[in-house]
């Protein structure tokens, strides 16, 4: 019977969007330093050579930005609801771990609107503590989780 109890009402993965795939980024790469350096050797050819280095910096900057949005993209939260324990894992880009533990039957789940732009934050709330959860979803994102992170909260609770 108490494998049965600590079986999750809700698990669920959440992670950054990325609309830009690895593939995508490769051949993004590839026209954006192939325009650099036609315009660079221009440059370079007519004796402005400073500018010619411009495009270089350029796109070093380029790639550097799109790395360090990949990097952060690694970012995730585990979120898992079962009748002992609401659980919340944040995993930084570096790898660490942060976990949050909460009662379930003293959790407060939190949410934030805006009538414009729909929820623009949510907390988990219980004992003193509190966290917030998936703050890198997007709007669409962040209303279905709620939804259903909402539902288990209450099917946990219903079941006393």
């Amino acid at each position: 019977m108490q494998a049965t109890e600590e079986q999750p009402v809700f698990a669920a993965e959440l992670t950054p969007y990325r609309s830009l795939g690895p593939r995508g980024f490769r051949i993004m790469l590839a026209i954006s330093g192939a325009i650099c350096m036609l315009h660079a050797i221009f440059f370079l050819a007519t004796g402005a050579w400073p500018i010619g280095l411009f495009f270089g910096l350029d796109f070093l900057l380029l790639w550097g930005a799109f790395l360090l949005n990949y990097r952060s993209g690694r970012a995730r939260e585990e979120v898992t609801v079962s009748r002992t324990s609401v659980s919340v894992r944040k995993f930084s880009p570096a790898g660490r771990v942060v976990e949050h533990s909460f009662n379930p039957f003293w959790a407060r789940f939190r949410v934030r609107r805006h009538h414009e732009y729909g929820i623009t934050s949510m907390h988990v709330t219980g004992e003193g503590r509190h966290t917030d959860i998936g703050s890198f979803l997007n709007p669409d994102d962040r209303e279905s989780f709620a939804k259903a992170f909402r539902g288990a909260l209450a099917t946990v609770k219903q079941r006393v």
